[in-house]
């Protein structure tokens, strides 16, 4: 039976679609697009790096320990939220006699529906956590200024999550569950989700890239140098059509992957909390410990990113986002 499931899910891997090719944009609507001819480069990697200097540069990490540090970046992310975004608020919540908080931000407010795009900002134990996650935060706060006065096929919320690492991941006390069950019990109309979690680590070395299951070695290959997209199977309408507009863009080397969930690192954010409430939702990674060993380290340092492919992959996503 191990043989057979091994079997399978090395199947799996090796029929998942994926590719680096060129894409074919004629049929595509120009008017639902945002002057992309325009934007050879559209994240601003200054702008980016002076994130990653306040997450990340502190006397203090940002771990459920350090509340008060997890509220002055909560404010810090809402401040920028708050420049750009048609509304913005702070959702809060008690675990253990504390408040912790997600920001969330909303554009094309004036539609029901919504897609939502999340990012967690704490961190596991005291490191300063660069690539975990504060590059999905970067990541967060570079959508917004894009998204700013953008005219959008459906809302877009960004929520910034707390409590995303240990001792509370795959606990109700997550913030991604917290919001999660609230749009359920607002019955809010979701179309999908995003998860951003570790994106601006690359090594263009082989052997610099792992896999849960050693043949994959072989459809993947062995070089850290692309961004996954990671879904379970099955992984619904949403995800089937972000994937292929993301890796259209032809901006950043993709590598799609689906799994089963029990797949080793398919669930490792907090895409997993709306995958329990039946909603369409994706990872997008570096592939984290897979690749990138400074992972839960205190060597989790800005200094190990590639800030030019995590542009491209911050890009990549607002194109996608602006296509709909």
């Amino acid at each position: 039976m191990i043989k057979l499931n091994l079997f399978l899910i090395v199947l799996v891997f090796i029929t998942s679609a994926f590719s680096c090719e060129e894409s074919d944009n004629s049929n595509q609507d120009d008017s639902q697009k945002k002057n992309t001819s325009e934007q050879a480069d559209i994240s601003d990697t200054l702008k980016i790096r002076k994130h990653l200097e306040f997450l990340t540069k502190a006397d203090q990490f940002r771990n459920f320990r350090n509340v008060e540090r997890l509220d002055s970046v909560a404010a810090y992310i809402y401040r920028e939220f708050d420049q750009y975004a048609d509304t913005t608020f702070y959702q809060e919540y008690e675990v253990n006699g504390s408040i912790y908080r997600n920001v969330v931000c909303s554009f094309g407010a004036y539609h029901d529906d919504r897609v939502v795009v999340g990012a967690h900002y704490d961190v596991c134990g005291d490191q300063e956590g660069a690539d975990d996650n504060a590059t999905g935060v970067a990541g967060l706060l570079e959508l917004a200024r894009l998204l700013e006065g953008d005219t959008l096929m459906e809302r877009i919320d960004l929520v910034a999550y707390s409590l995303e690492e240990p001792p509370f991941f795959r606990t109700e006390q997550m913030g991604s569950y917290i919001h999660a069950k609230s749009l359920v019990d607002d019955g809010i109309d979701v179309i999908g989700m995003v998860c951003l979690e570790m994106i601006g680590y690359f090594d263009d070395d082989k052997g610099s890239q792992e896999y849960p299951v050693g043949g994959m070695k072989s459809v993947y290959g062995t070089k850290g140098d692309y961004i996954a997209l990671v879904s379970q199977m099955g992984p619904g309408r949403f995800v089937q059509q972000f994937n292929k507009d993301f890796k259209n863009t032809n901006r950043i080397r993709t590598k799609e992957i689906a799994a089963p969930k029990s797949m080793t690192g398919i669930d490792f954010s907090d895409h997993l909390n709306y995958w329990k409430f039946g909603f369409s939702a994706l990872m997008i990674t570096d592939t984290a410990f897979f690749r990138n060993k400074h992972y839960h380290e205190k060597s989790d340092t800005m200094e190990k990113l590639d800030l030019a492919r995590m542009a491209d992959v911050i890009d990549t996503v607002y194109l996608t986002l602006a296509m709909k």
